[in-house]
């Protein structure tokens, strides 16, 4: 292990080591990443998403709560 992500160790044999270490990309407003791959609206996210649901019985749980 000679690489650690945040609390992590990395085994120095990873594949992707440089990729951690370069950290997540800075986008400058309106460059040519941006302009090609605009963030998307929360509204519109969250319907994606909403069907996703990661605890099963977790909404039925809470309905029966406040019910």
């Amino acid at each position: 292990m000679d690489y650690k992500f945040g609390e992590y160790p990395v085994p120095s044999d990873f594949k992707y080591t440089d990729v951690l270490k370069e950290g997540k990309p800075i986008h400058v407003k309106y460059d040519s990443f941006y302009l090609k791959h605009p963030p998307m609206d929360l509204s519109r996210r969250a319907k994606i998403f909403a069907p996703f649901d990661a605890l099963k019985g977790f909404r039925e749980a809470i309905e029966e709560k406040n019910g």
